[in-house]
């Protein structure tokens, strides 16, 4: 036999609301967990009680359930209400153009320029990202500079051989040319 039907209405008498509230937050609960498991997805529940205490759950992050529901609010809103396109878009640009502000303040600071307003600490920062970047620029630089030297050497050591061969080649036309002027000396002295 199954359970009778309840009319779904404000229980007054607080007790009873209570316990009921107690007992079907944990069904909720429960409820929301075998959601996630069974099915993989992903699961937020936030309650308030009426003495406003919070119970909540979610299988990943509530933060990250949050953000994901504001995102999908927000686009669905804007499908639905083609002028909040223009105003996303006022939105992203002014984003954008606070980036490049920062970016370009950064690129200042970096040149050593605007230090104004700043902190010994984030002057601190600044002297450490100045020197990790030197050190890369100075291990670039000996890389490609080891690099030249080594093919420098290189071709140092291929001139060295041709000079050698041109040498050979030298020293034996040289000899053939001592043996031709003899061969023409011994023909004038025999005549």
């Amino acid at each position: 036999m199954g359970r009778g039907k309840i009319v779904i209405q404000r229980i007054d008498n607080s007790t009873s609301r209570q316990v009921t509230f107690s007992k079907r937050r944990s069904g909720l609960l429960k409820k929301a967990k075998e959601l996630a498991i069974l099915c993989d997805a992903e699961v937020g529940v936030i309650i308030f009680s009426s003495t406003s205490k919070l119970y909540e759950f979610s299988n990943t992050s509530m933060k990250s359930v949050v953000d994901r529901y504001t995102k999908a609010k927000e686009e669905k809103h804007q499908l639905l209400n083609p002028g909040s396109e223009g105003k996303f878009w006022q939105r992203e640009a002014a984003t954008l153009r606070q980036q490049l502000q920062d970016l370009q303040e950064n690129h200042g600071r970096l040149m050593g320029e605007e230090l104004y307003g700043l902190s010994a600490k984030d002057l601190q920062t600044l002297e450490n990202q100045l020197e990790l970047s030197l050190q890369g620029v100075r291990i670039r630089k000996e890389q490609i500079l080891t690099e030249e030297i080594q093919e420098l050497n290189r071709k140092g050591d291929l001139i060295h051989r041709e000079n050698v061969e041109l040498y050979k080649k030298a020293k034996l036309i040289e000899q053939e040319s001592m043996e031709s002027y003899r061969q023409v000396s011994d023909q004038f002295s025999s005549n």
